[in-house]
């Protein structure tokens, strides 16, 4: 812990979407009273005009609330919404990156040469980098890219509107006129503190993934770390694929057995994928909450599998740009972008068929193969013993 006040943390949180906002209140509310940290927390905003005329990050600075992505539920005062990237993190040495993955390194190409000397880094972006040499994880793009050393946090914070408590569930209905908006709601479970948990990954440096531990953890939300970035930012990044095939499974009536089905393939998948890749990712990851558990909530609810169903009932004939776009409402599919990223992967070593879940998910995004095919795999059997484990019977 750090001593003085000129030596206490600065946080900034690099994204202010429905996790972004999540996240600023949940550290705001910690960095208020823990004396290793300043209390502001400074949240860059992509600016946009509300249709008030109002900019976002002045309705936020005014209102405390994210009135577009998380309305009804006040961020903390300190909490300063800044529209300047540079600007947001010039003072911080600790920076939360938590904005859809596409932009990321846009966003860090700009910050060469601005952070603070000794500045470290947490990423809370779920997807991947697909570059000539291979896929490139979120957290090594940061670090390659800014030369700072950078944990991942990943887990099952996610939750349909059902899990709400009614008095803020009702606030945030009437602020979007009625509408049923699970891209939003996706992390409203923790914006009113009800208990969940993450995990976070880390190499070598578990000093800082502690720090970021303490800088996380509440009495509603509790984080274990782990010795595994690649396993765990893994975990975060392929679930949204399988949540995809989860919502076909929904749009086409299927059936929880189905379901199920299509989930614990799913899980097998994605630790034979992350085995593959990468050797040293450990069996126990899929057993914390940013493996079994945080595919689960998203296979149960979510953007990725609510607009997927939303998809297979339309017979796949309105694509998911269309549906993102009209029940979205700004917030990004990840699901979509990912499949296609781990398909490229797939194709470039020639393991489709050991991997046919993944790659179904991809040509029925592509409107390659229709939304009843998610059941309907490839003749070849998969031979997962290259990787360990049992060779299913499809």
């Amino acid at each position: 812990m750090k001593n003085g006040h000129a030596d206490k943390h600065r946080v900034a949180v690099i994204g202010s979407g429905n996790w972004g906002s999540v996240a600023s209140r949940l550290i705001a509310s910690n960095t208020a009273k823990l004396p290793a940290f300043h209390d502001e927390v400074r949240m860059w905003v992509f600016e946009e005009t509300l249709p008030t005329g109002e900019k976002l990050s002045e309705s936020i600075n005014q209102a405390h609330e994210n009135c577009k992505y998380l309305p009804g539920i006040k961020l903390g005062t300190n909490v300063i919404a800044d529209p300047d990237l540079e600007s947001a993190v010039k003072d911080a040495d600790m920076l939360v990156f938590v904005t859809p993955h596409q932009f990321v390194e846009g966003i860090c190409k700009k910050l060469v040469g601005k952070l603070r000397p000794g500045a470290e880094a947490i990423s809370l972006i779920k997807g991947m980098e697909v570059k000539m040499e291979g896929p490139c994880m979120i957290s090594k793009l940061i670090t390659d890219t800014l030369g700072i050393n950078c944990c991942v946090l990943m887990g099952a914070n996610i939750a349909n509107e059902a899990s709400i408590c009614s008095t803020y569930h009702a606030k945030f209905l009437v602020a979007f006129k009625g509408k049923k908006l699970s891209g939003c709601a996706s992390q409203m479970q923790i914006a009113v503190e009800k208990f969940s948990e993450a995990t976070i990954g880390y190499r070598e440096d578990k000093q800082a993934a502690n720090r970021w531990a303490k800088l996380f953890t509440t009495s509603y939300f509790l984080v274990a770390v782990v010795e595994d970035i690649e396993g765990v930012e893994l975990c975060g990044t392929l679930k949204n694929v399988v949540a995809i095939a989860a919502g076909l499974v929904d749009g086409l009536d299927m059936g929880n057995n189905t379901k199920a089905a299509i989930m614990r393939i799913g899980l097998r998948e994605m630790r034979a994928f992350s085995k593959l890749l990468f050797p040293s990712v450990r069996d126990n990851t899929f057993f914390e909450s940013c493996g079994v558990a945080d595919l689960i909530t998203t296979c149960l609810g979510g953007r990725n599998r609510r607009v997927a169903e939303a998809f297979a009932r339309n017979g796949g004939k309105r694509s998911f740009d269309e549906l993102e776009a009209e029940m979205l409402h700004g917030q990004k599919l990840q699901g979509v972008s990912t499949a296609r990223e781990v398909y490229e992967v797939l194709t470039y070593h020639g393991w489709q068929e050991l991997f046919p879940l993944l790659s179904t998910v991809h040509e029925i995004c592509i409107g390659q193969l229709p939304p009843t095919s998610i059941v309907e795999y490839s003749e070849h059997t998969p031979n997962l013993s290259l990787i360990g484990g049992s060779t299913p019977c499809y």
